[in-house]
């Protein structure tokens, strides 16, 4: 029987009125508009389906005296309590303690929630496909393919299910509460479940609208997943949704795959490498990096990191060398490397390859630098300083000179949108203040260099974006480019490159499988063009790297996880770009300021000459010469004789080149650049020519009438005299400007250098001496929207006499409305911060860091920057259902990630500072968890509860000791775990640690537990002091 036939009997018995083959005998009311859009699909129909139960089933007992104990059957049993919709605990109470209940056959009882299932036969693989993308989308990550008796069959389903012995008919083991509380966690996973079935009965409907992605993969209404879902979380539910087979094939017509656009009928074919040395199982990764290793005689490329490899796929801190040429990979096996991660990047500068940021788990997103010697084959982990680099991973990076820029990436759930720079001679870290039209946050996007340029394109910011910026490292500003041609499809996680004159972009989500497409950008002529690949179909380019070596494209790795089909690795593939040299059109081979020369003046050369056709050139008597000028804008104020251009209509620029290349006035030094859209080209002009302007001496055209225009037959360049040439200018309407560059560059400065030069004029001004400008801050911290200055900062008492200057030009140099000192944190038990502000109102702010708001007063209160990776590490322990106490909460540094976060059951907060206790409240009210706080005031020694928590924060620097005691007595009398902060010289980490064991030891003892105390991990947060670490000891105290 085929599929139609077999959908047609089906829907036959549906709409019978005898009951059906399940126990209930009918459809589940909950869950029948879904079933009618499955049934009503062409492709679809029902097999089988449960909108979801809360049941208490009663089962026999196995029988201990069977003849085969290892055959398994089911032992039956039969339905004690069921219900579609939620529970009423007091029907399920008064049922189990019932006496009626014991007189049932002797049998186990156990508490069941079941979510949604349905079997949904479908017509073939691919429609099967595309229905367990979209469910999986939508929730029911369990959803998968089987194939019996050559039908297709689909599973919807998903894992929040929840099974709980109950005891027997004979006895209940569980108490009256505890089986409210089941009844309770039972309904809220039923109204999940609901909120699931309406979102994919939502989206399945609006699949068949027409939304749901085509087979090119070109768009794609079915969501994105969560951005902090799984290494490839965010590619999955994209491959998932674009019904990719590893192992099908699909033929197109060659001709459907030309472009109109671009290179017309050009395909690069792509063809797979044969590795040898090593496994090629080990260059199947994605998030890694890779960088090109040139030398007189080959070129390697040196791959580090990313997820897969051979064996048991996981993160990888491996480091290969791959011989392009003859296929040969190599490991390179260094000591001290780092650990393993993907989504960092890697940059390399001379002879070093710099490693910066990604994620070595879930929770521990890195902002580390490493760096490889690759002369020395060392790796060290760089201590850089300068403005703070958060955590991020899949960001983009790009070396210029000795700077490495990086802009984007993704911390949890946040979004960058800061470009930092490190410059790797002083290993310091600054956040630039770009200009311009600046890009918005976005992550797993790609960024190259093209000479002082970075070009970026597309990423991910709730949707895929397909927007090309370019960021002028010289003019510290940002641009959207226009260029011409088709643009290429918005997209994610792909791969940038650059071949001689073209910038590339390969590969990302969503994938265009059988139909990839190269896309080139020609900067000669700023034009898309694009190019077919011959897909091999083993290639996925999601996550993989692009290397050019001499005419080759190298990709390594790239893949993603598709729940039908497992994990899906690409194979390291080559792709000769030297044909696409030959399509370039020939106006694209000229230089700026040559791409549209007038066919009249293009007719005019000859030989090298060029013929001048001048519109209309005046004349002079020699003993009475007529003084030409040209027209200068924009002349007040006195400019440097090397900083200006003259200014060109497009069609006129090529001859205006020569004439200025010719007698020696452009300046090769200088750029040329286009304005106003590209209809003016601005040519830089030497000081020669800006003294002959001044001076007004111009020879005259004696050879000439004034109305007689030239032929142009009549001149040529050679023949051509000064005078003449700066006639001919004018009269093509040549205009003498600043240079826009060289001003952009001098207004472009660090904000260090702005205050310098703006405090320096102020002090001069004041007759005070110029030493006082070696206690300007270099660097200062952000607090919300409050600069803070170092205390080191003005230490001098004579800036007192001119703060009410001196402050608001501080501010205005850093750009802030609010400025501040830091001041020394108070040596009281309370820990005040003295901190001063300089300009502002008030010192209460907001700052927002992992998804929490901490609002406090920073005059009153301390905050600081240095704990945000262990409060992370916080946030990412499993506290549900613990009860936790923090002995010194504050404005609620661990109390809040314990709360929002890692979802603690309660948390105690003892605190005695009352400013930090005004805080703490705010702060509990703002993240929506005052209901699961305690706030206790005052001195905790004597506030703190006893044996109630599963973990006791005690976060006091430089020692928490004092409070070991009471931290003890907090735990519950079977233990838990104490995380133990203090300040340690780093030559006395392991003798600490081992009096943190010991004396909490003695302490549990001497108030009669008996437990086995242990140090599970010392984690280093942050150098507190020259050689002083600040360090938190995780100690496990468990019941012997």
């Amino acid at each position: 029987m085929d599929f139609d036939k077999r959908k047609a009997s089906t829907l036959a018995s549906l709409s019978s009125n005898e009951a059906d083959k399940s126990p209930k005998g009918s459809l589940d009311t909950p869950i029948i508009p879904l079933i009618n859009a499955l049934n009503n699909h062409l492709s679809y129909f029902t097999t089988s389906s449960c909108s979801g139960r809360i049941s208490i089933l009663s089962q026999p007992k196995p029988n201990p005296s069977s003849n085969n104990p290892t055959k398994k059957k089911a032992r039956g049993g039969t339905w004690l309590f069921i219900t579609h919709d939620t529970a009423d605990p007091d029907s399920v109470i008064s049922l189990l303690f019932s006496d009626s209940t014991k007189l049932i056959q002797y049998s186990e009882l156990v508490f069941r929630f079941e979510p949604l299932i349905i079997a949904v036969e479908c017509r073939d693989l691919s429609s099967a496909q595309s229905l367990v993308s979209l469910a999986i989308a939508c929730g029911f990550r369990e959803s998968g393919i089987t194939s019996v008796s050559k039908r297709v069959i689909v599973g919807i389903r998903c894992s929040i299910r929840l099974e709980v012995p109950l005891g027997d008919t004979q006895k209940i083991m569980v108490s009256v509460d505890y089986l409210r509380f089941l009844v309770g966690v039972a309904n809220e996973k039923m109204e999940a479940n609901w909120k699931r079935t309406e979102g994919f009965l939502r989206a399945f409907r609006k699949s068949q609208d027409g939304t749901l992605e085509n087979e090119t993969g070109s768009k794609c209404s079915v969501s994105g997943g969560d951005c902090n879902e799984g290494q490839d979380g965010l590619e999955r539910s994209f491959v998932d949704a674009q019904n990719i087979v590893p192992s099908e094939k699909a033929s197109f017509s060659r001709e459907s795959l030309v472009e109109t656009e671009g290179i017309p009928g050009c395909s690069l074919s792509i063809s797979q490498m044969v590795i040898a040395g090593e496994p090629i199982e080990r260059l199947f990764l994605w998030g890694h990096s890779t960088c090109t290793l040139e030398s007189t005689n080959k070129a390697e490329i040196l791959i580090f990191g990313g997820f897969g490899g051979s064996g048991r796929h996981a993160r990888r801190h491996d480091s290969f060398l791959l011989d392009p040429l003859h296929g040969t990979l190599r490991e390179i096996n260094v000591a001290g490397r780092p650990s393993p991660r993907l989504g960092h990047t890697a940059s390399l500068i001379g002879d070093c390859m710099y490693v910066i940021g990604g994620r070595a788990d879930p929770t521990n997103i890195l902002s580390e630098v490493w760096i490889l010697n690759t002369l020395k084959n060392e790796w060290r982990l760089l201590d850089c300083t300068g403005s703070a680099f958060p955590p991020r991973h899949r960001h983009a990076a790009s070396a210029v000179g000795s700077k490495i820029y990086v802009f984007g990436g993704l911390n949890n759930d946040t979004i960058s949108s800061s470009l930092h720079v490190l410059d790797t001679n002083t290993l310091q870290w600054e956040e630039l203040i770009a200009h311009g039209e600046r890009p918005c946050a976005r992550h797993s996007h790609s960024m190259v260099a093209y000479g002082s340029k970075l070009f970026m394109f597309g990423g991910y910011y709730g949707e895929a974006l397909g927007d090309l910026y370019s960021f002028d490292t010289l003019t510290c500003s940002w641009k959207v480019e226009k260029v011409g041609g088709r643009s290429p499809y918005a997209r994610f996680s792909h791969s940038m490159f650059v071949y001689k004159y073209f910038i590339g972009i390969i590969g990302g989500c969503p994938v265009r499988q059988h139909c990839q497409e190269l896309t080139l950008l020609d900067m000669r002529s700023l034009v898309w063009k694009h190019v077919t690949l011959s897909s091999m179909d083993k290639e996925l380019f999601v996550r993989s790297t692009a290397n050019v070596v001499c005419d080759d494209l190298i990709m390594v790795g790239g893949g993603a996880a598709c729940y039908a089909f497992g994990t899906k690795f690409s194979e390291p593939m080559k792709i000769n770009l030297f044909p696409s040299l030959s399509l370039d059109d020939h106006d694209s081979s000229r230089e700026l300021g040559e791409n549209e020369v007038n066919k009249e003046e293009k007719g005019m050369m000859e030989n090298g000459n060029v013929l001048l056709q001048a519109p209309h050139v005046g004349t002079g008597s020699p003993q009475h010469p007529e003084m030409q000028s040209l027209n200068v804008e924009n002349q007040t104020g006195q400019i440097d004789a090397s900083s200006w251009v003259v200014k060109l209509e497009k069609k006129h620029a090529k001859l205006g080149k020569d004439i200025l290349k010719k007698f020696g006035w452009l300046d090769l030094e200088r750029k040329v650049y286009a304005q106003e859209d590209g209809l003016f080209i601005s040519f830089p002009v030497t000081e020669k020519f800006c003294a002959i302007f001044s001076e007004d001496r111009f020879e005259v055209l004696s050879d000439h009438h004034p109305s007689k225009p030239f032929r142009a037959e009549s001149l040529l360049l050679n023949d051509m005299s000064s005078s003449i040439a700066l006639d001919i200018l004018k009269e093509y309407g040549a205009t003498k400007l600043p240079d826009e560059l060289v001003q952009k560059r001098k207004a472009c400065k660090s904000p260090f250098k702005i205050m310098t030069e703006a405090v320096a004029s102020l002090i001069r001004q004041k007759g005070l001496s110029d030493k006082l400008l070696e206690q300007l801050p270099n660097r200062w911290e952000r607090i919300g929207d409050i600069v803070v200055l170092p205390i080191s900062s003005f230490r001098d008492l004579i800036w007192n006499s001119i703060g009410e200057e001196l402050w608001p030009i501080i501010a205005k140099s850093l750009n802030t409305c609010r400025l501040a000192q830091q001041g020394r944190v108070a040596a009281n038990g309370t820990r005040d911060s003295t901190l001063e502000i300089l300009v502002g109102d008030n010192g209460w702010v907001d700052h927002r860091e992992n998804g929490i708001l901490y609002s406090f007063d920073a005059t009153k209160c301390m905050f600081s920057w240095g704990n945000l990776s262990e409060k992370i590490r916080m946030a990412s322990s499993d506290c549900t259902d613990a009860v936790i106490v923090d002995l010194f909460a504050g404005i609620g540094y661990f109390v809040l990630p314990f709360l929002v976060r890692a979802k603690a059951k309660l948390v105690y907060a003892c605190e005695w500072n009352p400013h930090a206790i005004e805080a703490l409240k705010r702060n509990l009210e703002a993240n929506s968890v005052s209901d699961r706080c305690i706030v206790l005031e005052g001195d905790n020694r004597i506030t703190a509860p006893k044996g109630v928590a599963d973990r006791v924060c005690l976060g006091l620097l430089p020692s928490s000791e004092g409070s070991w005691l009471t931290a003890v007595r907090a735990l519950r009398s079977n233990g838990g775990i104490l995380h133990v902060h203090g300040n340690v010289k780093d030559t006395e980490v392991e003798l600490w640690a081992n009096h943190v064991s010991k004396s909490i030891s003695e302490i549990a003892r001497s108030e009669g537990h008996r437990w086995e105390v242990t140090i599970d991990h010392v984690e280093k947060v942050k150098w507190y002091a020259p050689h002083i670490r600040h360090l938190v000891a995780d100690v496990k105290c468990r019941q012997i």
